[in-house]
């Protein structure tokens, strides 16, 4: 299930999903990725907003949405943003604000906050330090997750504390080049 408005937003899911089809489940970064977006449970929503105060007020409604979804029908949301908060440091500090929303709903321990950014950096790393390849999108996305889901899926998984570690191996394997290798042919 998608919500686009403009042919602009189509080309927006189109990159994000290409994303996910192959770096997120291609390389097996995030081994829960590949049921949900098979069965068809991943709410992709490509946000119209141009300000953080409009972010914030669809993070609720979109948080609101998955509170109430059956979770055998939306298990998760992409809330993908491509026209606020492209600079990173303005979006880790907008990641606060996402976790006070989740607070202020009284969802916490019900939802979570994930993020992805093109230009995600891990502290104490150099930009094109390869592991923050493993939380970048091409476009800020907040990722919202049922706790309980992350709780299953981390106790269904043999050595799920190694994952990070596991992700840096795959990475670092691939290399930048590899990486690049991945979406070629989108820039073509």
């Amino acid at each position: 299930m998608h919500i686009t408005e403009t042919p602009e937003a189509e080309q927006v899911l189109a990159d994000t999903r290409r994303w996910l089809e192959r770096a997120v489940i291609g390389l097996n970064l995030c081994p829960f990725a590949s049921a949900v977006h098979l069965r068809q449970q991943i709410r992709w929503v490509v946000s119209q907003a141009r300000s953080e105060d409009a972010l914030v007020e669809e993070l609720a409604r979109e948080l609101r949405l998955l509170a109430d979804a059956d979770p055998d029908q939306v298990a998760t949301t992409l809330l993908i943003h491509p026209w606020v908060l492209n600079d990173f440091l303005d979006y880790n500090d907008f990641l606060e604000l996402a976790d006070a929303t989740v607070e202020a709903l009284e969802l916490e321990g019900v939802l979570q906050v994930a993020s992805f950014h093109p230009q995600y950096q891990f502290a104490d790393s150099e930009p094109e330090d390869i592991s923050n390849f493993s939380n970048r999108s091409p476009f800020p996305t907040l990722h919202l997750l049922r706790e309980d889901d992350v709780e299953r899926a981390v106790e269904a998984l043999p050595d799920s504390v190694r994952l990070y570690e596991t992700n840096i191996e795959t990475l670092r394997r691939l290399g930048l080049d590899g990486w690049r290798r991945l979406f070629a042919d989108a820039d073509a």
